[in-house]
């Protein structure tokens, strides 16, 4: 070897030490309080809960225990409609970065508006226990399975592209109002080819537009929920137009929110 030769190059990326930036050379990751992160878990616990719901949801559809199914049902809803709420106050993606709570989210929201439900359509005679019956009940599985893997599920301005699996609610009125399983194929049809039209729909806890107001008639619809299992099975018409107020207005505001968007995109188009 001659003396004046380079000495031989270390492959190995340079080692780092906990008190090194990242590899854009930013500050040192923030430490935060251990209570902090013990609230970040509980609120990623609280979502997971969803996922027990669920399976009492099925079990109570097979005892054929319909309201109570309805019941668990309600308070899924009611832990996913606050859970995000509580997770930005707790900052979890910042406190539990390796956790994916948005894949858990996804996984209770699949089992609990998608997969209880069909069961509990089943159990309850809404949909034939025939091939056609089947049928009926896979398609459900497969559109939302399609839709929950869908990376723009969810838009930029907080609003869901396709039908967003709402079959929670679906079950809910075909056992309340006991629906045909004629109207039950219609909607199940319907709703699942909906899945692949991109119409927003309102996201009601996250939508900015009428926030408050969107907000407040969840709300009110949560009530009339709860009033239907109370009067089941002889809902009082008041209560039921109530109940369907609330429809006609998402999907009216729905239909506000995708005429807006197409609009943005044209006026977008004519400026590029």
């Amino acid at each position: 070897m001659r003396e004046n030769a380079a000495p031989p190059v270390d492959p190995r990326p340079p080692a780092t030490t906990a008190h090194q930036g990242d590899e854009h050379g930013d500050a040192p990751a923030r430490r935060f309080p251990l209570w902090l992160r013990l609230a970040g878990a509980a609120v990623h616990a609280y979502t997971a809960l969803g996922s027990v719901l669920a399976l009492l949801v099925v079990l109570a559809a097979f005892e054929g225990e319909a309201v109570t199914a309805l019941w668990l049902g309600l308070a899924a809803l009611w832990i996913d409609g606050t859970d995000g709420m509580l997770a930005r106050r707790a900052r979890v993606k910042e406190t539990i970065p390796w956790f994916d709570g948005s894949l858990l989210d996804n996984i209770v929201d699949y089992l609990t508006y998608v997969f209880a439900p069909v069961v509990l359509l089943w159990t309850t005679g809404a949909l034939s226990h025939s091939w056609i019956g089947w049928l009926l009940a896979a398609l459900p599985l497969l559109a939302s399975s399609y839709q929950f893997c869908r990376v723009d599920a969810k838009t930029d301005d907080h609003t869901f592209l396709g039908f967003p699996s709402y079959w929670n609610v679906v079950a809910f009125y075909a056992v309340v109002l006991d629906l045909s399983q004629v109207v039950v194929a219609v909607v199940l049809v319907v709703c699942s080819v909906l899945v692949f039209v991109p119409v927003r729909y309102l996201y009601p806890s996250r939508t900015e537009a009428l926030w408050q107001v969107s907000l407040s008639l969840t709300v009110v619809w949560l009530v009339t929920y709860a009033v239907l299992l109370l009067q089941y099975p002889d809902p009082h018409p008041v209560v039921v137009v109530l109940s369907f107020a609330y429809v006609v207005y998402y999907l009216a505001f729905s239909g506000w929110l995708t005429a807006r968007a197409a609009h943005r995109r044209r006026r977008a188009a004519r400026t590029a």
